[in-house]
Parts: C-alpha cells; structure tokens; sequence
C-alpha cells in the first residue's frame, strides 16, 4: 500500500496516519491504534493489518501493509459479505431454536 492508501477503510484512516500516530504516542498495545481516528472500531477488517503495523512498528521495522489496494478491497468486501452470512445463520439458529 501506499502511505495515503486507507487501511480502515470504515473510518477513512491511512496508512500514513497510523504510522504517524505509532511515532508520535508510541501505543503499548495494538488495541491502542482504535484511538486514531478509530481504526479498527468498524467491521473488523483492519484488526489484523494493525495488530501487524503495531508489531512492525515495535520491532523496529518501517510499519507497511503489503496488500495493493485494490486486492485489500475486494478482500474486505469478502470478509464483509462472510460476516453478513455467518450473522444471518445465527439469527436463523436462535430464532428456530425459540
């Protein structure tokens, strides 16, 4: 990705802000990145992708995604219709076993 490339694609966040924000208040934890702007608050999606910038980041190495924009997009778009499907089939579950 590139830096101005959206990793939340929910909450508009880029990758360039996230690094920024890695580099400025040093987050103990990755769950501390959902305070820029956001991220990760939405579908779910970028969890994954910031647990990953985080670890970089605290390993010393230059925070990246390496997913090209379009192939992560078409991916969450996966993900989200997954998440749709699985969350249909559990209401169906609870509401036959009523």
């Amino acid at each position: 990705m590139r830096p101005d490339d959206e990793v939340c694609l929910c909450k508009h966040v880029s990758q360039r802000k996230l690094v920024n924000f890695l580099l400025r208040e040093k987050p103990p934890c990755a769950s501390g990145l959902a305070e820029c702007l956001g991220a990760g608050t939405g579908c779910g999606w970028c969890v994954p992708f910031l647990k990953q910038l985080h670890e970089q980041w605290r390993n010393g190495e230059v925070p990246a995604v390496s997913a090209t924009p379009d192939n992560y997009g078409a991916n969450r778009g996966l993900y989200r219709e997954r998440r749709r499907a699985e969350k249909a089939a559990q209401a169906a579950a609870e509401t036959g076993s009523q």
